[in-house]
């Protein structure tokens, strides 16, 4: 590409300091370059493409968080063990670190996170409201947080990337995340859109919404947003992961958007997508696809 026709360096590198505010990371390729294999999935995996997409990664993310919610126990984790009125931006930036070590990373790095996480949840338990126990590493629960976070990640990415990714490949998706939630200590992990759709239908009769998911929930929306050119596009990603919720879900959140309020949430949703993979040269996932390519070299030549 010739100088006249290079990318506004100066914009690019305003939105990769906005994105690194919100998400953390500072984008060096050290870590990459001293990584020994592709991890659990390599470059070749579904889960490398849908998770590739910060924009819709952010907002499934959110939607996610909404979701998981509605149910008491995971509930009652946020709220006995968890600063969450003031530290929901920081509990988006470490699932933003775990998702991303966990695709990306090589598998020494995937299984730390994994065994850093099943430490802490090892010492979150406590009783519910209505007198039973909870414990964060209960498989059924760890099977629970899962599907919400998967299923939201991937209804993001067909609405706002790739709405023509083929069902095999969301079948794929599945398959291989679930590898990630058996370590985690989660049981019965459903691997296909059907088995997800079955599953998602079989738990609504344990979710619920009281005062204290309302709670949880607006202390999500009012989270501070990492600086003030960024609270336009939280705004959108907040208003485009209510839109992406389940009927079911938004309508026990109580989340009413009117379709122009949706239009104008998917249109914003939609152009900052296009606005970060421009400036997102060198993400999580081009880093590590750059590292298989080396790797793959090394091997050839060995």
């Amino acid at each position: 590409m010739s100088r006249s026709m290079s990318p506004p360096a100066p914009i690019r590198d305003a939105v990769v300091r906005q994105v690194r505010l919100l998400v953390g990371g500072t984008g060096d390729d050290t870590v990459e370059r001293n990584r020994q294999d592709t991890g659990l999935f390599g470059p070749d995996s579904a889960c490398w493409k849908v998770h590739g997409d910060l924009t819709s990664m952010m907002v499934g993310g959110i939607a996610a968080l909404y979701l998981q919610m509605l149910h008491p126990g995971a509930l009652a984790g946020v709220w006995d063990h968890s600063d969450f009125r003031k530290d929901m931006l920081g509990r988006l930036r470490r699932t933003a670190r775990f998702i991303a070590g966990t695709t990306y990373g090589d598998r020494a790095e995937a299984q730390g996170l994994i065994d850093r996480v099943r430490g802490i949840h090892a010492q979150v338990s406590g009783t519910l409201p209505d007198g039973g126990a909870y414990s964060a590493d209960d498989p059924d629960l760890l099977t629970w947080v899962h599907v919400a976070e998967v299923s939201s990640f991937l209804a993001a990415y067909l609405r706002y990337v790739d709405p023509a990714f083929p069902a095999e490949a969301q079948d794929r998706y599945y398959r291989e995340t679930a590898e990630v939630a058996r370590r985690l200590g989660a049981t019965d992990v459903p691997e296909s859109r059907g088995e997800v759709a079955a599953y998602l239908e079989a738990v609504r009769p344990q979710l619920r919404h009281d005062l204290r998911t309302r709670a949880v929930a607006a202390a999500l929306a009012s989270a501070p947003a990492p600086s003030a050119a960024a609270a336009p596009a939280m705004a959108a990603a907040f208003d485009a992961a209510r839109d992406l919720l389940p009927p079911w879900a938004a309508e026990l959140h109580g989340f009413r958007l009117s379709g122009a309020r949706r239009a104008v949430a998917r249109a914003g949703v939609q152009a900052l997508g296009r606005g970060m993979r421009w400036a997102l040269v060198n993400s999580a996932e081009a880093r590590a696809r750059r590292r298989a390519a080396e790797l793959a070299r090394e091997a050839a030549g060995a």
